[in-house]
């Protein structure tokens, strides 16, 4: 698509409703309402279709984890085409016994699954026991060619680490998702500080999506929400998600606006790859 296009894109935050198929069937039905209000793509929050139960540490919370494809992928593939719209579906994925991911696939508005990102960084922390749960990813920083143009996703715990950002930049990404499971504490005040710092300095539009509520079963987190879009200048489109209730949050994206910033601001002209060669050393 031109880069002159503007896009009508979605995020949604919502409160676990206590199991699966319910949880699916709430998705279905923002979806079906972003649509009604023009959308092309919508992203949902961190493992949407499951509680966050990395606050405990259980082996029975495996059992949420699916293939990809499998039965959800295949609900949303479906409503895409349905709906001609782009879909941003992060899942927890069971590949085989033992290899369990943390993961989000892309569905391109024809129903196409165009693939998947799998969370790098993965925490071990006092409520956010991740490690027990999930393998760090494996397949890079994809960047999908889809019907609204070229998408990335990064996962929560990510964000704090601007590697992949800039890796999804390099390979010319326009708007990234950033589903996520965070709740109130310590870094909350960085919620609006690093993804709006990290869509500067890499030029793109992000969607940093939360989930709401208490799940009260799994622990005592509070999720505050509070999802929104930024621009590449790094300003908010629109307002900030409430950080108590679920909310549909529909925007417009110009996305010529990466161009004018990048004209401006030169920081892939003059990043310097020669000399970063220590950084990578373990």
């Amino acid at each position: 698509m031109s880069e002159n296009e503007t896009v009508r894109a979605a995020i949604v935050q919502t409160r676990w409703t206590g199991e699966r198929d319910t949880m699916i069937a709430a998705h279905v039905d923002y979806a079906r309402e972003a649509a009604l209000q023009g959308a092309q793509i919508i992203g949902f929050q961190e493992v949407f279709n499951a509680p966050y139960f990395c606050q405990v540490q259980e082996q029975k919370y495996y059992s949420f984890a699916e293939e990809i494809p499998g039965p959800t992928t295949d609900t949303f593939c479906d409503l895409a085409r349905e709906l001609s719209m782009v879909m941003v579906v992060p899942i927890y994925e069971r590949e085989q016994g033992g290899f369990l991911y943390n993961t989000a696939v892309v569905i391109d508005a024809d129903g196409t699954l165009l693939g998947k990102y799998r969370k790098h960084h993965i925490p071990q922390l006092p409520g956010f026991w991740e490690k027990f749960y999930f393998r760090p990813g494996n397949l890079g920083w994809p960047v999908f060619d889809t019907a609204v143009g070229k998408v990335g996703v990064y996962i929560c715990y990510d964000r704090h680490f601007p590697e992949g950002w800039r890796a999804l930049g390099l390979a010319g990404a326009q708007i990234v998702y950033n589903p996520s499971a965070t709740s109130r504490g310590l870094s909350s005040y960085l919620w609006k500080l690093e993804q709006p710092a990290s869509a500067v300095a890499n030029e793109y539009f992000v969607a940093a999506i939360n989930r709401v509520g208490v799940e009260s079963e799994y622990g005592d987190n509070d999720f505050y929400g509070t999802s929104y879009f930024v621009d590449p200048e790094g300003k908010f489109v629109g307002e900030v998600g409430s950080d108590t209730e679920p909310e549909l949050i529909v925007r417009d994206l110009d996305l010529s606006l990466i161009e004018t910033v990048r004209n401006r601001w030169a920081f892939y002209r003059d990043r310097r790859p020669d000399a970063y060669g220590p950084l990578t050393a373990p």
